[in-house]
């Protein structure tokens, strides 16, 4: 669409901004624009305001680096969790799944991505040291890892089972319930579910 194509400048710089999301292009940039336009002045601040405080005061949890908005994220802070068993994830949508099954009651990891050298992503990118960490107090019985079933995965699982393996915890990774090559995120929640209950000792091979 042209800047021709446009009536008032506001409104193709907010479409640009909307296009910019992910999976959003200008057709529905536009409609989500157009929905806002038609919506009450105290609505679209409370949207705005919602997007701005998101963005300035969203928080990492500085146990398992999940999303929060305080210190420490609600799983940590829940007494009722296992706080001796840990399931690494790539990130916080991984958290998302992984809840949705109710067949997990321990802590999380989130590391923030995978190893991937194609996309210039390594160890020291990620949050390894912060896991090690936790780990080296010795209160940790059991790492889960709950990689996505894709060669930057299992990469990152063997790196990751390598540079822990010095600690006396029990290294797991979930069954291969969740077909080889999924990400983890858009596996249905019973076959998550059933890969976390039916875990087995991670092998220490890529």
């Amino acid at each position: 669409m042209s800047y021709q194509s446009y009536s008032s400048q506001m409104l193709e710089e907010a479409v640009s901004e909307f296009a910019k999301l992910p999976g959003i292009g200008k057709r529905t940039a536009l409609r989500l624009v157009l929905y806002l336009l038609k919506q009450s002045p105290d609505e679209v601040n409370h949207f705005g305001n919602a997007i701005i405080r998101l963005r300035g005061e969203v928080k990492f949890c500085l146990e398992c680096n999940n999303i929060s908005d305080t210190e420490v994220c609600r799983i940590c802070s829940d007494k009722s969790r296992d706080n001796s068993l840990i399931c690494v994830v790539e990130n916080i949508k991984d958290v998302m799944s992984i809840e949705n099954t109710g067949q997990y009651h321990g802590i999380y990891h989130v590391l923030g991505g995978i190893i991937s050298p194609m996309d210039g992503v390594g160890p020291s990118d990620l949050k390894i040291d912060m896991l090690e960490n936790k780990i080296a107090k010795g209160n940790i019985a059991e790492l889960i890892f709950a990689l996505s079933a894709t060669a930057e995965g299992d990469t990152t699982n063997f790196y990751l089972y390598r540079k822990l393996g010095k600690y006396p915890v029990k290294m797991t990774t979930i069954a291969r319930g969740v077909a080889v090559g999924d990400e983890l995120e858009y596996a249905d929640a019973v076959t998550l579910g059933r890969s976390i209950v039916n875990r087995v000792l991670f092998e220490g091979k890529v």
